[in-house]
């Protein structure tokens, strides 16, 4: 899995060592990240969520550095493979949205087994949960209207695969680059089967490069609808944008795991973070970036609109991870040749 993203590995180095997203410059090499002494974190969080949890983290810890990088996931696991080649991986800790990615790294015995402190106390979307990768939020995607747009909010996923409203104005971020978009084609598959997908093509809907371009475009009236990231969206409708998440039944859950690296080089200070992650005090973080906690004892803000996090675990589309790491690579070859 990681050898398929290879040929994508010189630009994305390039783009992580600009430090897209945040945190500082990674080290030149790993002698010199080994005496710099800094916790390095890959993610595909957003700066609006990563950033106030590793303030709160080096509030907490304050003779801890991190230098944390924020890509989309395929980016991400593209960097892990260039350094994989290199014989020493930069990262210490990894956290995306792309949770057939964490099964492989498992399999691959890349991943060291730790049980967070307070685990008894979260929601864990695992059965089969060994250690290997936890759980950090319970992400959720909605159908993301211009509400200057779209005066109706749609009821069902079916409105916008048939309603003229959404005809050429809607969009889905590249699942090849994105692993919630990944994760949420997989789940609508899974719901409503791959002609669900056709007709949201045949009624005109677009491929976004990422996430939070796909948000921008709403945003922006470039398209009346689209289906986005919890949190990512409610950057925009704290800053005024006139956008409404909305929730059809079949709710779009996508676990964020994070996990350590088993030669990470800085074991402890990541066993610190993760423990960090799980807390209430970072869990209330997550909820008021605007996504799901995996904690019941936070407070979600009402502007959200947010499920639960109970809600959220038992109404999600249930899918089998392994499966859905079987056929990833066709699933992103059926959508890029759909939407092409």
């Amino acid at each position: 899995m990681f050898k398929k993203f290879f040929t994508a590995v010189l630009l994305v180095t390039a783009l992580l060592a600009t430090g897209c997203g945040g945190g500082e410059k990674p080290a030149e090499n790993p002698d010199a990240k080994k005496s710099d002494g800094k916790l390095v974190i890959y993610t595909s969080m957003k700066e609006s969520l990563i950033g106030g949890i590793v303030e709160g983290f080096k509030a907490k810890y304050p003779d801890i550095d991190v230098d944390w990088q924020s890509a989309g996931a395929g980016k991400i696991m593209a960097k892990l493979e260039a350094e994989r080649q290199s014989g020493h991986l930069m990262a210490d800790i990894i956290w995306t949205s792309e949770v057939p990615d964490f099964y492989q790294m498992k399999d691959e015995g890349l991943l060291e087994q730790y049980t967070p402190a307070g685990f008894a106390e979260v929601l864990n979307p695992f059965d089969d949960y060994d250690g290997s990768f936890t759980a950090a939020r319970l992400g959720t995607l909605g159908i993301v209207i211009n509400t200057d747009k779209i005066k109706t909010p749609p009821e069902t996923w079916e409105t916008i695969a048939t309603d003229p409203n959404y005809k050429n104005s809607f969009g889905i971020a590249d699942p090849a680059l994105s692993g919630t978009a990944f994760m949420s084609i997989a789940l609508l598959e899974k719901q409503f089967g791959w002609d669900y997908i056709i007709r949201l093509h045949d009624n005109g809907a677009t491929k976004s490069k990422g996430s939070g371009r796909v948000v921008d475009d709403t945003s922006e009236g470039v398209l009346n609808a689209c289906l986005g990231v919890d949190y990512i969206t409610a950057v925009k409708i704290d800053k005024g944008s006139p956008l409404k998440m909305v929730y059809p039944k079949e709710l779009l859950m996508v676990p964020s795991p994070v996990a350590i690296f088993k030669n990470a080089d800085h074991k402890d200070a990541a066993k610190k973070f993760v423990d960090y992650l799980m807390s209430q005090e970072a869990q209330q973080k997550v909820a008021d970036a605007g996504t799901v906690p995996v904690r019941r004892d936070v407070t979600l803000p009402e502007k959200y609109n947010l499920p639960n996090p109970e809600d959220a675990l038992t109404n999600g589309i249930k899918i089998n991870y392994s499966e859905v790491l079987a056929d990833k690579d066709e699933t992103i070859r059926k959508f890029s040749n759909l939407f092409k």
